[in-house]
């Protein structure tokens, strides 16, 4: 039977109607669930035991076809949470070429890959063919992967909006649509491409929403998209995780060079924020000439040094990854007991979702903040308004406190990349925009240096040349 308001659809293409559908409460158990056997088969051989909170709660709804808005802050499972229901109400279903049947839509490629990574034996499992689809990457690879069919889409934004501008990509028959860190997507400019999405996807489908927020632009897409929506705030916000442990560390300006290099050089791994590209490649640098195991994260490397970067930071052949906050969100990383705010965030849902690369899935972990005396009242209130009651030391390098809150060390000093060895920075009381400026650089004992090896290299090879010239 045709329906006269949706003309061309019959009863068998509508999902049923969820508004009517019953509440269902929570399992103990994946065995619980109405998952198939072969999803239950992969969760076993990885060691999948018992579902975290938030998948015990979102799975029996989601699996029944509700809408799900799931609220609060990354870290406790909630990839497996929508996408075991996406690809279980998606198994034995064929996808025509460039017309997915299920699209994940995240905000930055790291998340994208990670996602496309964690649900990948799970849809091997189902026999369901998945495509990542982000910037950065070939996207005439991208066309040809929907063009030979995939039954799951992986996909940012801006990339997905290029492929259908292309006529390389239809979603009109995508019936499940999952929007994770939707909060951040909102703030990356990209509402127009979400609403462009959704306004395309089946519009009787299935949508799941995941945010840390529901600020103006977030709740415009809860209330036009999602239909009587389930709402799961199990997972805590980064203030009320109890195994967390927030830190603001007051450093004297001249002294703040010297503790960020400590604290990196700690045992384990540890990941530092800065606010920019320049200030994250400086501290990198430096970090390297004192003899720090360290690599720079942002979005001015290539999508390849970015996937390679995280790659060794995850594996622990780095252990220190410092970054601006294109790291903030999605990135997830086992045993990350620290997150150090070299330059302190200027908004609440930055810190909260920087905090929130640590302590995750139950584990522990310490949010470290260094502050200048400037900048103690803004950092203050950005604190309160994350719902952050942090535990304040004023702290020197080289003190027994710092080691204490951080695992701090004295850094070998030896240089990794065979440069000269990591002057003493500079005295300044500056706010943290990198570690001092170029011209600043340029003045000090590390920059004379480096110019009389340049000389001498220059003299050598002009003396080399006179040699060849003269046989």
């Amino acid at each position: 039977m045709n329906h006269p308001d949706r003309p061309g659809t019959s009863d068998d293409d509508l999902a049923p109607p969820v508004a009517t559908a019953p509440m269902v409460p929570p399992v103990a158990s994946f065995a619980d669930l109405d998952l198939p056997a072969a999803v239950l088969r992969t969760l076993g051989e990885l060691g999948v035991r018992e579902p975290f909170p938030i998948q015990a709660a979102t799975l029996p709804n989601a699996l029944v076809g509700r809408d799900i808005l799931g609220r609060g802050r990354t870290g406790s499972g909630k990839t497996l949470a929508f996408g075991l229901p996406l690809l279980a109400r998606t198994a034995g279903r064929h996808a025509e070429p460039k017309q997915p049947l299920a699209l994940i839509l995240v905000p930055t490629r790291e998340l994208a890959q990670q996602v496309t990574e964690a649900l990948a034996p799970y849809a091997d499992a189902l026999r369901l063919r998945m495509a990542t689809v982000v910037g950065g990457m070939s996207i005439g690879r991208q066309a040809a992967a929907l063009r030979d069919g995939a039954e799951v889409v992986v996909a940012t934004p801006g990339r997905l909006h290029d492929l259908i501008e292309r006529k390389a990509c239809r979603l009109g028959r995508v019936r499940i649509t999952v929007l994770d860190e939707a909060d951040q997507m909102c703030d990356m400019g990209f509402l127009p491409q979400v609403t462009e999405v959704l306004d395309q996807v089946h519009p009787e489908g299935q949508r799941m929403l995941f945010s840390a927020t529901l600020d103006r632009d977030v709740d415009h897409l809860v209330q036009r998209y999602l239909h009587a929506p389930v709402v799961h705030s199990v997972d805590p916000s980064a203030g009320a995780v109890t195994t967390m442990d927030h830190h603001v560390l007051l450093v004297h300006g001249p002294d703040r060079y010297a503790v960020a290099t400590e604290i990196a050089a700690r045992d384990g791994r540890v990941l530092l924020f800065l606010d920019t590209k320049h200030a994250v490649d400086q501290l990198t640098r430096h970090l390297r000439a004192s003899g720090v195991h360290a690599t720079a994260l942002h979005s001015g490397k290539s999508q390849p040094q970015r996937t390679r970067t995280l790659a060794q930071f995850k594996n622990g052949q780095i252990p220190v990854l410092v970054a601006t906050n294109v790291a903030a969100r999605g990135l997830h990383v086992d045993d990350l007991d620290l997150v150090v705010n070299v330059d302190p965030p200027t908004d609440p849902k930055d810190y909260v979702h920087r905090a929130g690369r640590t302590a995750r899935a139950g584990e522990s972990g310490s949010v470290v903040t260094l502050v200048l005396s400037g900048q103690r009242r803004e950092t203050s209130r950005l604190m309160a308004e994350a719902g952050i009651e942090p535990t304040i030391t004023k702290v020197r390098s080289g003190e027994a406190e710092l080691s204490r809150i951080t695992g701090a060390k004295a850094p070998s000093g030896i240089p990794l990349d065979g440069g000269p060895a990591a002057p003493r920075p500079k005295n300044t009381n500056a706010p943290f925009r990198g570690l001092g400026t170029s011209k600043d650089t340029s003045r000090g004992a590390g920059g004379k240096s480096r110019r009389a090896g340049e000389a001498r290299k220059l003299a050598e090879a002009r003396r080399a040349a006179e040699v060849r010239r003269g046989r």
